[in-house]
C-alpha cells in the first residue's frame, strides 16, 4: 500500500458512490481526509483522521468558504480529489433540453473549475500540490445520446491539462482519470440488465488516485489516465 501519512486531502462527493471508495483507500494510507458534500458527517467515515465539511459547490463563493473552513480548521490543503459529477442523456443534440446541458455543465465542469480557482493559491504558495479529478470515456469517445454530458466531460479535461500547464512551475500536479462504467450502486440500478462483470471496480479507480496523489507520481502531470476495466 503506498503511504501518504502527513497528508491533507480534500476529496469532493467523498460519500458518494465512488466516493466512499476513494475516501477509505486514502484513510488506510495514512492521508487526513477534509470530505465534502452536501450532505455528509462524520459519522460517515468513523475514523480519527476524517473530518466532514457539508458543502454546495455550485458557486465560486461556495467552494471558496469550503476552501476557507477546510484550511482554517485543518491547517493547509496538500491535495483535491474532486470526484463530483453526473450524468444525463438519452437525447439527440437537436431533442435534448437546454436546461439538461446546463445540468451537465453545473455538475460536471463548473464545480471542477472553482474548486480548483480555490485551491491553487494555497498550493502555489506552498510551492507544491496535487489535483486529480475525475472524467469519463465517454468525453474522449462519444456516444450517440450522450453530447451534454460527453461535451461538458471533455471541457473538465482541458481544465486539468490547462492547470497543469500554468502550475508546473510551481510544484503543482493536475490529473484525470478516465474510467468507464463504474460498478456503482446508482449504475446498477439505473441499467440493471448491463454486464456489471465488464465494469470498472471503483476500488482501482480509488488506486489510481492515491497514487496520483503520492510522491511516486510527482512527475506525472496533465495525464488523462484510462481505467476501462474488461472493455478496455
Amino acid at each position: 500500500m503506498i503511504d501518504v501519512s502527513g497528508t491533507l486531502v480534500l476529496i469532493t462527493g467523498a460519500n458518494g458512490g465512488l466516493g466512499r471508495h476513494v475516501t477509505n483507500t486514502f484513510l488506510e494510507a495514512g492521508a487526513t481526509v477534509a470530505g465534502a458534500s452536501r450532505s455528509i458527517r462524520n459519522e460517515d467515515f468513523p475514523h480519527a483522521r476524517f473530518r466532514a465539511f457539508p458543502a454546495e459547490l455550485s458557486s465560486s463563493s461556495a467552494a471558496q468558504a469550503l476552501v476557507a473552513a477546510v484550511t482554517a480548521r485543518l491547517g493547509r490543503i496538500d491535495a483535491l480529489v474532486h470526484l463530483v459529477g453526473g450524468f444525463a442523456g438519452g437525447s439527440s443534440i437537436a431533442e435534448t433540453d437546454d436546461v439538461v446541458l446546463e445540468e451537465m455543465l453545473g455538475v460536471n465542469l463548473r464545480p471542477a473549475f472553482y474548486m480548483a480557482k480555490a485551491v491553487l493559491p494555497g498550493m502555489r504558495e506552498a510551492g507544491a500540490g496535487r489535483i486529480v479529478m475525475i472524467g469519463t470515456r465517454a468525453a474522449l469517445e462519444p456516444q450517440a445520446g450522450t453530447a451534454a454530458y460527453a461535451a461538458s466531460k471533455a471541457a473538465l479535461l482541458a481544465l486539468v491539462r490547462s492547470i497543469a500547464l500554468e502550475y508546473k512551475p510551481y510544484g503543482i500536479t493536475a490529473n484525470a482519470i478516465v474510467p468507464g462504467t463504474i460498478d456503482t450502486p446508482a449504475n446498477r440500478a439505473a441499467m440493471p440488465r448491463a454486464d456489471f462483470s465488464t465494469w470498472v471496480d471503483p476500488g482501482r479507480i480509488a488506486e489510481v488516485a492515491l497514487w496520483l496523489v503520492s510522491d511516486a507520481a510527482a512527475a506525472v502531470t496533465g495525464a488523462w489516465i484510462p481505467v476501462y476495466g474488461r472493455n478496455a
